[in-house]
């Protein structure tokens, strides 16, 4: 029978439109937010100084019906979150290192208010737990979050009937490479991952981890030729249903992610 296949290829890059940052000595004041609206959801950012902290604030900013309320993080401490971003304007808003003190005075307004975490594995749930103490939803943006974080997280928001949106990527392509790979898991009795970075990261990648949890448990058992077999050279085991990555370090390479299916005269990728 003559072999055929098809190539189901996603491609995409992302942008945070964000230029180098002008560091200016100015002096610490206290603001946590400018109100144009008192309709508009309250966004506080916290790790906003990050490459995709500012990326948020401009985003948001240009949002209709929500404002950036809040900025926290650990660096520029003080300086103006928009000169920060270097935006043509200043937010007067001030880049505080104190999540308590920036919750409190939104949540004194009275205001629909929700903060998004860019910040660290090991604060993630201190800090939720501090948003739902003021009454505010939460969404998490951490890689590297270890799921036994995310059960807690979970838990703890299910007592306090409050919500907390933990996003394992922020990339429309790689939610909709998910979403292909577990439409093709239940034809295929194959399936490799593999993952290219230009700089070696912690492998596998979150991309990769999330891929494999996703088409486990769905009733598949792949790769069962060789599914015990112990070889370094055929790659890491993620779950327990077979599923197999590999990863590569390239520099010079864009990142990229691609899943690989088969059957008998058959490959889709």
């Amino acid at each position: 029978m003559a072999a055929s296949s098809c190539q189901f290829q996603l491609t995409y890059y992302i942008n945070y439109n964000v230029r180098p940052i002008k560091v200016k000595k100015t002096k610490s004041f206290i603001c946590c937010s400018v109100q144009p609206s008192q309709n508009n959801v309250k966004v506080i950012i916290n790790g906003a100084a990050k490459e995709i902290g500012r990326a948020a604030v401009i985003a948001v900013t240009k949002a209709r019906g929500m404002e950036v309320a809040g900025a926290v993080d650990t660096n520029f401490v003080g300086q103006d979150i928009g000169q920060v971003c270097d935006m043509e304007e200043p937010l007067e808003i001030p880049i505080i290192n104190d999540l308590t003190m920036v919750l409190g005075s939104i949540s004194q307004s009275k205001a629909t208010g929700v903060v998004i975490d860019f910040t660290d594995p090991s604060t993630v749930y201190d800090n939720v737990k501090q948003a739902t103490a003021f009454g505010m939803n939460s969404v998490v943006y951490v890689p590297r979050i270890k799921q036994e974080t995310v059960m807690a997280l979970s838990m703890f928001c299910e007592k306090a009937s409050m919500g907390c949106l933990v996003a394992p990527t922020l990339s429309i392509g790689s939610i909709l490479l998910q979403q292909a790979a577990i439409s093709a898991s239940f034809h295929y009795n194959n399936v490799e991952i593999v993952e290219s970075r230009a700089n070696a990261v912690d492998f596998p990648t979150q991309d990769a981890v999330q891929i494999a949890n996703n088409l486990s448990n769905l009733g598949q058992l792949y790769n069962r030729e060789d599914i015990s077999t112990d070889i370094p050279a055929r790659g890491q085991v993620l779950g327990e249903d077979g599923v197999r990555v590999h990863s590569l370090v390239l520099p010079g390479l864009p990142s990229s992610t691609s899943v690989y299916f088969s059957r008998p005269g058959e490959v889709c990728f």
